[in-house]
């Protein structure tokens, strides 16, 4: 189980329920909560195969840097304002909790967490592996019964994502993502698309299996919106780069294949770090 620990500790921080505080009520405390509260209760409630072995992967420093060097605006979008990195505190003490239980994390300086979730999935094809995270840029990596992923954001009859699901809503093949949202674009990471592209029509475009290199070599691009399309290519491929994980992140961590402990609840943890 593969946890994209920056996405889950931000979407605990700032989805939770109610906010949780300290005994003399002086220090917000949710993120750290909710990611173990999030955390105990996707292992618990919403995997599909038994006991597992958990790796929490982080955001290095550096890890958006490649891929800003490509596109200056890439996750320009993003809030740096000190209520938007309020999660930021809590990286110390759930790492130090992580270690506490016994819990695996991973945290590369030069690389992004889906880089390196992207590279450790691939690599171990030997077992089947569950991503735990929100953001849809995994769905490239769903594989039949073998990659799933676990969104909490989700109703609970509805968490495990599959890859019959991405095709059936989207109209595209997991391999076609990246290509897909090169034309339509992702508000997430700042990639704008392709204006007037939808998500209907980048299915049609892609249909039947297509990269974007099949549909410049193909009749699909007659008519203004095709048009726009190939007004914009040398953009358009830059923003499939952008949208593609990258496979081969040099990650030291090796699964030993022993299923990790049982965690406590987020309460225990916080009072074990001694923070209530």
């Amino acid at each position: 189980m593969l946890v994209d620990g920056f996405n889950v500790l931000w979407r605990g921080h700032f989805g939770f329920p109610a906010p949780v505080y300290s005994r003399d009520k002086t220090r917000n405390l949710t993120g750290l909560f909710a990611f173990f509260a999030l955390l105990r209760a996707s292992i618990r409630d919403d995997l599909d195969v038994g006991p597992v072995e958990v790796c929490v992967v982080l955001d290095g420093e550096h890890g958006s840097a490649d891929r800003k060097d490509a596109d200056a605006d890439y996750k320009a979008n993003r809030e740096e304002t000190p209520a938007a990195l309020e999660p930021l505190q809590f990286l110390a003490p759930m790492k130090e909790a992580l270690d506490n239980y016994g819990i695996v994390w991973v945290e590369i300086e030069n690389a992004e967490a889906d880089d390196v979730i992207a590279t450790l999935t691939h690599r171990h094809t030997d077992r089947p592996v569950r991503i735990m995270s929100a953001d849809q840029d995994y769905y490239q990596l769903l594989h039949g019964q073998q990659v799933r992923i676990i969104n909490r954001s989700r109703a609970a009859s509805r968490r495990i994502i599959t890859e019959a699901e991405v095709h059936q809503r989207y109209g595209v093949t997991p391999a076609q993502w990246p290509d897909y949202r090169a034309l339509t674009g992702d508000t997430s990471d700042n990639i704008p698309g392709v204006k007037g592209i939808g998500a209907k029509t980048a299915a049609r475009l892609l249909a039947d299996g297509f990269t974007l290199e099949d549909l410049r070599a193909s009749d699909r691009l007659a008519g203004a919106k095709g048009a726009t399309v190939a007004h914009t290519w040398p953009d358009v491929l830059r923003w499939r780069e952008l949208s593609r994980m990258r496979r081969d992140i040099a990650v030291s961590w090796q699964p030993t294949g022993a299923a990790s402990p049982a965690l406590p609840r987020p309460a225990d943890v916080v009072e074990k770090l001694g923070m209530w």
